[in-house]
Parts: structure tokens; C-alpha cells; sequence
């Protein structure tokens, strides 16, 4: 049940900001995008022992496995899928000579890199064992495509970009690895805000595949839906929002999360901290949006990643 209950938050650290997202680079088209900030993980009160969880989880595999130490040089990391574009990837810190070599090694591992040039920046094209065809239509968020065919670039300052098509890299390494939008496009994908957030995700659930991983009935009523994890001194706080097609989907699935909640949270079977976690819970709506608030005890959270 543990394990269950904390899913979303699993989630976010499997697909690895005191700052915003930077929500300005992030074109209006995008279709989804998430970001992480280890800085503020590592210096939060609240967020320490999940940022060590990390270190020792996922970043030493990484260190051990390839030699490169994301603590030490990752400051945050940010990605985003515009329509019909695939992903973009970018990673922010002090990155060093020697991480860039074997970044680009890596990605000559089982494919020759072809060198380009943009904006007097160089940028490798790698391909892997894909066809090296697209057809990406309305995105389902999925990196896959990265492994068959990429564009990689070390040439920006404290930046590793990885991109699928050229057309994204050119955007980035001319914009020092922003797309740039025109005046007055604000980014229309939902973005929440906190003045410590450590993780932030968006999608537009509009827009997925029908037959895709994430169809769902909750899915195809809703228009968008954004999450945030901060930091809050003491405790881990998480909120979702959702935005439906309407009010009256927003109310029918608030009933239906404040049922669940209720049915659960007084369960004899349910852990006493995990109940607790859910009677804290705050459903609420205003119109189409859907809100729905906790805070986490952070030994909590660390020990249902343990398990």
C-alpha cells in the first residue's frame, strides 16, 4: 500500500527547482515537460533525505556504471516534447571536459557520430538501431526514441543538450539553449508555482494517443493536468492540478478522489502514516480545475523509496 500511495513521487525521480522551472525556454507548443532541481534538493531541509535517496539510488549506478558524478556536477535537469518534434533533454551544472568526452563517447558506443555545426556550436548526430524515421503525431511521452537517434551537443556552458531532430538543436544552440518564443506566446501548458519547488511536470492530456499508455476515461475528460513537489521546511509538499473539459467532470472527479480517500484513509488494513497522509488531503474545485493538496513527513517519503 505504501508503495502504491506514493507512486506519483517514485514516478517523477524514474524519469529524472528554490527556482521555477524555466518555463520561458519551454516552447508554447510543447505537449508535455518536466523538470528537477538537485540544487534545491540537495540545499532544502525538507528535501535532503530524498536527495540522498537519489544520490545513492541512481546517481551512483550512474558514477559507477560511466564515471560520471551528477552530484557533484548536476544542477537541475529539464525536458519537454514539442507536437510532432520528440523530446529535448537538458541538463544544467558545472559540467566538466572530461564528463562531455564521455558523454560523447557514450553515444558512439553503437553508432558512428556525424558533426555538424550551428551558431559557430558543434552537435553529433548519433544513430542507434532505428530506422531513423518519425511519425510522431500526437505525443505520447516516451524517450524511446533517443536510444534509436539523437542529436548531442557539449558546445553550450554548463549544458549537455540532447535532442531528436536537428531542426530542435539549431533552435537551442542558437537561443543559449532555449526556444525562443514570440512576444506575448505565454507557454500554454499548466505550470504551477512555489517558492522552494523541486520538481515540476506538465502535460496536455488532450493531446496524447488515444491508444496510447496514458488513455484513460479520467484522461480523455481532462485537458490538462500539472504537478509540483516543494519543499516546505519541515514536511514535503505535493500538489496536482487538473484541468477538465468542464465543471461538472471537475466535480464528478472530485467526488470520486474524496471517495477513494475516504474509503482508504479509515481502512484497519491501511498504515497508520500512510492514513494520515490521506485524511491530510485537500480536494478542491473552482471551476474546471481540480486541486488536490498534501504534505509529507520526509522520513515518510524516504522510506516508502526504500522499499
Amino acid at each position: 500500500m505504501r508503495k502504491l500511495t506514493f507512486y506519483a513521487v517514485t514516478l517523477f525521480f524514474i524519469l529524472v527547482p528554490a527556482a521555477q522551472a524555466d518555463v520561458d525556454g519551454i516552447p508554447s507548443s510543447a505537449t508535455w515537460y518536466f523538470h528537477a532541481d538537485f540544487d534545491a534538493m540537495r540545499e532544502g531541509k525538507a528535501s535532503r533525505g530524498v536527495y540522498d535517496w537519489l544520490d545513492a539510488e541512481v546517481f551512483e549506478e550512474v558514477r559507477s556504471e560511466i564515471g560520471i558524478d551528477f552530484d557533484k556536477e548536476a544542477r537541475s535537469v529539464t525536458a519537454f516534447s514539442g507536437a510532432g518534434a520528440g523530446p529535448v533533454i537538458i541538463l544544467d551544472g558545472k559540467i566538466s571536459q572530461d564528463t562531455k568526452d564521455k558523454v560523447l563517447a557514450l553515444a558512439a558506443i553503437d553508432g558512428e557520430l556525424e558533426t555538424f555545426k550551428s551558431s559557430g556550436k558543434a552537435y553529433y548526430f548519433f544513430d542507434g538501431e532505428g530506422d531513423g524515421e518519425h511519425d510522431h503525431g500526437n505525443i505520447d511521452i516516451d524517450i524511446d526514441s533517443l536510444e534509436k537517434e539523437a542529436y548531442v551537443s557539449v558546445a553550450l556552458k554548463n549544458k549537455i543538450v540532447i535532442t531528436n531532430t536537428q531542426e530542435q538543436m539549431k533552435t537551442l544552440l542558437a537561443n543559449n539553449g532555449k526556444i525562443k518564443t514570440q512576444k506575448g506566446d505565454k507557454n500554454s501548458l499548466f505550470v504551477l508555482r512555489a517558492e522552494r519547488s523541486l520538481i515540476q511536470a506538465g502535460v496536455k492530456a488532450d493531446e496524447m494517443e488515444e491508444d496510447s499508455d496514458w488513455d484513460s476515461k479520467i484522461l480523455r475528460n481532462t485537458k490538462q493536468v500539472a504537478l509540483l513537489m516543494a519543499d516546505l521546511g519541515e514536511r514535503l509538499g505535493i500538489e496536482a492540478q487538473l484541468v477538465a473539459n468542464e465543471p461538472d467532470m471537475a466535480n464528478s472527479l472530485a467526488s470520486v478522489v474524496r471517495g477513494l480517500i475516504g474509503l482508504t484513509a479509515f481502512s484497519d488494513e491501511m498504515d497508520e502514516d500512510v492514513a494520515a497522509i490521506l485524511r491530510s488531503t485537500t480536494v478542491d474545485v473552482a471551476g474546471s480545475v481540480l486541486k488536490l493538496s498534501l504534505s509529507l513527513d520526509p522520513d515518510t517519503v524516504v522510506s516508502a523509496l526504500e522499499d
